[in-house]
């Protein structure tokens, strides 16, 4: 059956091209087993593993080395060899299984375990099998081939079965002459693309910052007056009700954790609990249209909620002593503005997390109430606008991405021509 469905595809190539499986145009390493008694803090006997290849731009990665033992003894058919690609076959992350890296010089590096080394044979241009192995085929194929309960395991009987399109050599040079200068073209335009929208959302926290650094400017002149969060608000925490009653969480009361604060309005939320939970708990509901943010686990988040919300324990509810004096909308993008000082502030040996002492402490900046009116109207539209940016440069890098998946399909089906 095999043999039928590949003369089929041989047919359907361009005249010179045939399918060829993996293991007949490369062979195949496994890596180094070694042990944690051999590493050592630095030496000359450098080994890879599968973090040293990097998955998003599919290269060597040599931030973080392992190092072993100079007396540890490594086979020449252990170390990388230039033209040669390594690959990761084994993952605790199906997207990691079967990523690849172009050995582009001649390190005299060893690789490890869970990594393997596929050395094309002399029919077959590295180059061209690395552009293969970054294909939307060759990954749907990998994601296919996944076993084990934990970890993914990629056999080499399988990676050997992968059927590759091979052109004769002058083709593949001249297919990966023009992938390399497309790919080159594609990964700027990203690039810019990519700070365009590091650029528009530094604009938006530019000038969140810049709206209440200027406050500190007109107190001299009385116009802004300076306030413990304490002095002008409520401060509310939550609980959790006993796992060990389901019937707690089986109510229509919206109880609110940081799992639900992936949006800036809360309008549902994961769980709900019965009001005999809120009873028999240190649960307090927080009414609706107030700000809740996170002082433990999701340490900086902070939402407003569109419906009375029970939250837990890693919550507080603030709510303004006094509408006429601060605004819940001044509030929530004041919080905005000063989240990564909440986050610097956390302290605890495994979840960090801020005191209750700490919120009450915090120093707030309060105009008058039709300047802070006018201050979220400012906010909100320059938000609008923002987000909208942002949306354009998304779109962009989604476009380029698929530019390249489809670039990589034309080589491969022999439709890849130069551009006049």
């Amino acid at each position: 059956m095999d043999n039928e469905k590949l003369k089929v595809e041989n047919a359907q190539l361009p005249k010179g091209w045939e399918i060829k499986k993996l293991g007949e145009v490369c062979d195949f390493q496994r890596g180094l087993t070694y042990s944690r008694k051999n590493a050592v803090d630095f030496s000359e006997n450098i080994v890879l593993r599968a973090t040293n290849i990097d998955l998003e731009n599919s290269c060597l990665d040599f931030s973080e080395l392992k190092y072993l033992d100079n007396n540890f003894q490594i086979k020449e058919n252990k170390k990388l060899v230039k033209g040669g690609l390594l690959i990761c076959l084994s993952s605790g992350s199906k997207k990691h299984l079967g990523k690849v890296a172009l050995v582009d010089d001649d390190y005299n590096y060893a690789f490890g375990g869970f990594i393997g080394q596929i050395i094309p044979k002399k029919e077959i241009y590295s180059n061209f099998l690395f552009y293969n192995l970054i294909s939307d085929k060759y990954k749907t194929y990998i994601l296919e081939l996944t076993d084990g309960i934990n970890i993914n395991n990629l056999k080499s009987v399988d990676l050997k079965a992968f059927q590759i399109p091979l052109p004769p050599l002058p083709e593949q040079t001249r297919i990966v002459s023009i992938l390399d200068k497309a790919f080159v073209e594609i990964a700027k335009a990203k690039a810019n693309a990519e700070q365009n929208l590091k650029n528009a959302k530094e604009l938006f926290e530019s000038y969140l910052q810049r709206v209440f650094f200027n406050g500190k400017l007109k107190v001299e002149n009385g116009k802004w007056v300076e306030k413990t969060l304490g002095e002008v608000c409520k401060i509310i925490g939550g609980g959790t009700p006993s796992k060990k009653n389901e019937n707690f969480y089986d109510g229509d009361i919206l109880w609110a954790t940081v799992r639900d604060m992936k949006v800036e309005v809360i309008k549902n939320t994961e769980h709900k609990i019965t009001s005999d939970a809120v009873k028999k708990s240190s649960i307090n509901i927080i009414p609706k249209g107030n700000v809740i943010i996170a002082t433990r686990v999701g340490l900086g988040k902070v939402c407003i909620i569109e419906n009375d919300t029970a939250i837990n324990q890693d919550l507080k509810g603030i709510i303004p002593s006094n509408s006429k004096q601060l605004s819940v909308d001044f509030l929530f993008r004041w919080f905005k503005s000063i989240s990564n000082r909440i986050i610097e502030e956390g302290t605890g040996a495994t979840v960090q997390g801020v005191k209750l002492t700490f919120i009450n402490s915090l120093k707030i900046l309060l105009p008058p109430i039709k300047e802070q009116q006018q201050i979220v109207k400012k906010l909100d539209k320059l938000s609008s606008e923002t987000k909208k940016l942002e949306k354009i440069y998304q779109e962009k890098i989604k476009d380029l991405e698929e530019l390249k998946k489809s670039i990589l399909q034309k080589a491969f089906n022999g439709e890849l021509k130069i551009e006049n």
